[in-house]
C-alpha cells in the first residue's frame, strides 16, 4: 500500500516476518547495514530520517539494537503481534543456523584456516558498520545540531570508546546526554520568538 511520500508499509504479519527473516539471513557480522538497505531502499517501509530516528532509540535501550528496532517497527504497524512477528523473523532461522555452526565450530576450532576465516569476517563486519554510517551521514544535515557538532560528538564518542577505553554504557550515557542537551537547546532557541 502506498502512503504519503511514496512509502509503503507491510501488508501482513507474514510479509513482516518474511522481510525480517530475509534481512537476518543477509547479515553476516551484524544486520544493521542490511536493515537500512532492506527497510529503506528496497522495501521503502521507511525513509532514511525515520530509520535514523528508530535506530537512535534502539541504541539507547538495553539489548541488541536490531532486536529493539524490529520490536518497535513491528509494533508500529501491527501492535504486539507485529513486534513478535518481526522479532521472530529476525531470530528463528538464524538461531537454527548458529546452533548448527556452533556444533561444527566446536569440532574444528583448532584448524588454522577456521581461525583465519573468523578474523577476516571481523574486518568485513567493521566495514559494514562504517559503510552504513557513511550512508546515513546525510541525514545529519537535517539535525538541529548541524553537521559540525554531530561530527564532533561522533569523534568524541569514538575517542572515548576506542582510545580511552570507556565502557560502552558510560560512553552512550555521556555522549547521548550531551547530544540530547545540545539538541534540546538548539530546538528551544529555534522556537523562541526573537
Amino acid at each position: 500500500m502506498n502512503e504519503a511520500g511514496g512509502l509503503r508499509h507491510p501488508a501482513s504479519l507474514r510479509e513482516l516476518f518474511s522481510a525480517f527473516t530475509w534481512l537476518a539471513l543477509q547479515g553476516f557480522g551484524g544486520v544493521l547495514a542490511v536493515a537500512q538497505r532492506e527497510l529503506v531502499e528496497r522495501l521503502r517501509w521507511m525513509n532514511r530520517e525515520q530509520f535514523v530516528e528508530l535506530l537512535a532509540v534502539s541504541q539507547v535501550l538495553p539489548g541488541p539494537n536490531i532486536i529493539n528496532l524490529s520490536i518497535m517497527f513491528g509494533d508500529r504497524h501491527f501492535g504486539w503481534r507485529g513486534a513478535v512477528a518481526a522479532t521472530a523473523g529476525l531470530i528463528a532461522v538464524p538461531l537454527v543456523i548458529v546452533l548448527v555452526l556452533a556444533g561444527l565450530y566446536a569440532q574444528f576450532a583448532q584448524v588454522p584456516q577456521v581461525a583465519g576465516a573468523l578474523r577476516g569476517m571481523g574486518a568485513v563486519a567493521a566495514g559494514l558498520v562504517l559503510a552504513t554510517a557513511f550512508k546515513l551521514a546525510a541525514t545529519l544535515k537535517k539535525s538541529p545540531l548541524g553537521m559540525p557538532t554531530c561530527v564532533t560528538i561522533v569523534a568524541a564518542t569514538a575517542i572515548a570508546v576506542g582510545w580511552l577505553r570507556w565502557p560502552l554504557v558510560w560512553a552512550v550515557l555521556a555522549m547521548g546526554s550531551l547530544g540530547y542537551a545540545l539538541a534540546w537547546r538548539a530546538l528551544a532557541t529555534a522556537k523562541s520568538p526573537r
